[in-house]
């Protein structure tokens, strides 16, 4: 018998996102010199940050190669940040064998095509309210908020609460 999402959150040790679509909302405006801006929520930067204070492993797998993206995740206090990846599953196998973490113990949000092969290997598939719907197919658990508004938070806050970790400071 599957276990349901409620179930796994007690297991997880380590959360992997993608960016765009994710992050943040997937709109990608363009300046007038053709840099690509993105917009990131401040709750989910809270609750990323919450997360690497807490002890969870965090890793960013995103196809974008936008270096504000780094530099903006960095300053919470996570390393694993992985731009301009094509193949997300050789990338997300390397950060296994190199933090020696079991697949079963990682939630990854995904919210597009090139998200489903991870997501596929993983304890916790889940996407946000507006992911495709190959992504919500085979999702455990689709939040209630749209990407870059809120979705990494759900997930890492519904996480932390169930292991105690939320709100100890």
């Amino acid at each position: 018998m599957e276990r349901n999402y409620k179930e796994i959150l007690n297991d997880i040790t380590t959360f992997v996102f993608d960016v765009d679509g994710v992050l943040t909302d997937g709109t990608v405006h363009v300046s007038v010199e053709g840099e690509l801006l993105r917009s990131m929520n401040i709750k989910d930067g809270y609750a990323l940050k919450k997360a690497v204070s807490s002890g969870y492993k965090i890793c960013i797998i995103s196809g974008g190669k936008n270096e504000a993206v780094r530099k903006r995740l960095s300053g919470l206090g996570i390393t694993e940040i992985h731009l301009g990846v094509e193949d997300k599953v050789t990338c997300l196998n390397q950060f296994f064998k190199t933090h020696h973490i079991d697949a079963k113990n990682v939630a990854y949000m995904g919210d597009d095509i090139p998200d489903l092969y991870p997501m596929r290997i993983i304890g916790l598939p889940t996407c946000p309210q507006d992911a495709a719907p190959e992504v919500k197919a085979i999702s455990k658990y689709i939040s209630h908020k749209d990407g870059g508004k809120g979705s990494a938070r759900d997930l890492i806050e519904q996480v932390l609460k169930v292991q105690g970790k939320w709100l100890n400071d």
